[in-house]
This record gives structure tokens, sequence and C-alpha cells, in this order.
């Protein structure tokens, strides 16, 4: 479980009042799934959620059944089915969507392409039709590509607030901070990397020279480190042996970066997460970077600060991959 963190929520919750602008509704789209149920579960616990709708396709009454019977404040209810969907969604105040289809080995995220594209796609255009103002949290692969994918069906519906549409990254953050914390004997709570780029292979760009605190790492230390970095999805999945993907810690990731959300647009300051959002940081125009979230979803980006001359040169092997698979995205949503 997340004990400092939850603790925090606990005594944070203590102070809420009961009226309406402080409750908040939490959708996850794919919660009987290998990550949407570890996910439900670790959002039931916060105390800062009013009510958490769950949907999928298959299991969701009995998902919400189980967790409904948890001694949190937040109201659960399940919803299966396309014609459930958009009740589902109506009110939401932050949609989390690790829909799709898992990693196998041998697969590369891009192979989940066809797949979790169209699911991606779908639910964007539920959302975008009943729930237009919430703030979308995508976690289904490829980020890449599916972030870009949601924008565009918002963008179509007229609907589109840059502010508003992430691509979950923080998995990226944990391991790096797990990683890191292990190599130097540190307490990971006290480990904070921050992660640019992209969710996948080259794009992951973890910049170890603004590493809180400071760490250092000889060449021959820095290129391997960073390289499991970037293909630690990979290792579960071979861990895994055709059993699934990273799902445990994808939950972990995805209900930090919601928790943060529900913080930010509850007033409390200086919540900063990583997101691959609309950018104009680089020439990718979708991009992760460190953000200062607040009430509306991103107050400001606050961009990838000064580099080292190795993370320079990750950049420039990042971008033409990332503008790939942006583009990718993008094609795809406009012609379906």
């Amino acid at each position: 479980m997340f004990s400092k963190s939850f603790k925090k929520l606990s005594i944070a919750s203590r102070n809420l009042s009961t009226s309406r602008q402080n409750n908040i509704k939490v959708a996850v789209a794919g919660a009987s799934g290998g990550i949407g149920q570890p996910l439900s579960l670790l959002l039931k616990q916060c105390p800062l959620i009013t009510e958490l709708s769950l949907y999928d396709i298959v299991h969701t009454p009995g998902v919400a059944a189980d967790l409904s019977h948890i001694e949190t404040p937040a109201r659960v209810n399940g919803y299966m089915g396309p014609d459930q969907l958009k009740d589902s969604f109506k009110g939401a105040d932050i949609i989390v969507i690790p829909a799709g289809v898992p990693r196998k080995p041998g697969m590369t995220r891009d192979d989940l392409f066809n797949t979790n594209a169209s699911i991606v796609r779908d639910l964007a255009k539920a959302a975008a039709e009943v729930a237009p103002k919430a703030c979308l949290a995508i976690i289904s692969n490829p980020v890449n590509s599916t972030v870009p994918i949601a924008a565009e069906v918002f963008k179509k519906a007229g609907v589109f607030d840059p502010k508003k549409i992430f691509g979950v990254t923080t998995l990226d953050i944990v391991r790096a901070n797990t990683f890191i914390a292990e190599a130097k004997q540190l307490n990971p709570l006290d480990v904070k990397v921050p992660v640019i780029g992209g969710h996948s292979g080259v794009t992951i760009i973890p910049l170890i020279s603004q590493a809180k605190p400071s760490v250092l790492f000889t060449p021959e230390e820095l290129k391997p480190l960073t390289v499991r970095i970037q293909e630690a999805g990979t290792e579960v999945v071979k861990a895994k042996a055709g059993a699934g993907s990273a799902t445990l810690s994808m939950a972990y990731a995805g209900a930090r970066f919601t928790i943060s959300l529900i913080k930010a647009m509850k007033g409390e300051s200086n919540i900063i997460e990583c997101g691959f959002v609309q950018s104009d940081i680089t020439e990718a125009s979708f991009f992760s970077t460190p953000l200062l979230l607040g009430k509306n979803g991103i107050d400001k980006n606050l961009g990838i600060g000064e580099l080292s001359p190795f993370e320079k040169d990750l950049l420039k092997e990042a971008i033409p991959e990332l503008k790939k698979n942006i583009k990718k995205g993008v094609d795809f949503a406009n012609r379906t």
C-alpha cells in the first residue's frame, strides 16, 4: 500500500467539508483487467475520492461489489458493456484508462497498437460526449500513440483542452527512483528522478543528472542503468513468462498520478508529476516533462531543465521515434 502517502491523505481528508464542491468522482475504464483491478483497489483506499465508477466489458459488477465492502468513503458503482459506458463517465472529474490488451513475450508496445488504439478511440469519444471537462489519464499502451488519438477525438468534438489529457508515464519515474535507490543504497521514498520524452524504449529519458538527492555514476554505470529503466517493462514481461506484463507496479503508478491530480484539484500547492501531454517544449508535438498540476489540470509545464551531454544524446535519439509514434496515433484517429 501507499503507507506514507495514504497517511497524509487520511489527515487531509479530515479537514474536507461535505459540500458538493469537494466531491471527486473517478471513473476507471478497464476496471476488471490486470491493471484495472489493483488500480481500483488502490483508489478505493484514497479518502479523497467520493465516488469510484468502474467500467469494463465483463465482470465489473463483481469487482464493484467486492470493492464496495472496503471501509473507505468512496461509493463504488460497476458498469458493464458498451450500453453502460456513457453512464459510467457522467459527472466524472477524472477518467483513468488502463483498458486494452497486455504485452506478451516478444511483443513491442507497437504490436498492441491496432487493438488498443480502437479501444482508446471509443472511450475518448464517450468521454468527449458526456464528460468533456474531465481530466483523462491514459495508461493504455502504446501511450506515445494513444494519447494523440484521444486528443484528436476531443479536437473533432470541439472540446479539447490540452491541460486535461495526460499519458501516465509515472511508472518510468517509479522505476528510475527504485533502481537508483538500489544502486546507491538509498531509501527509494527519498529519491526523485524526472523522466522525460515518451513511454517506450529509447523515448524514455531518465534525467539522472537532475536526481534528488544528487547521485553520480560513471559512464560505464550510467548506460546500463538507463537501458534498464528504458526496458524495464520487457524485464517484467519476460519474468512473467507469458502470464502478462507490468500490472501491479503500473496500478501503483496510475494511482499515484491520479491521487496527485485529485490533491491538485482540491487546491494543494506544488503538486508535480511527469506526464505525456501536448507540448511545444521540443519538436515532438507531445512530450513528457514535469508538470505543475492545479485545479484545472496542468498549471505549468516545467520543461526539461539543463541536460547532461549524455542526456542530450538520448533526446536526439528519442525525438525521431517519438514523432513517428505520435504521427501513427494522429493518422489513426483521422482515418477512423
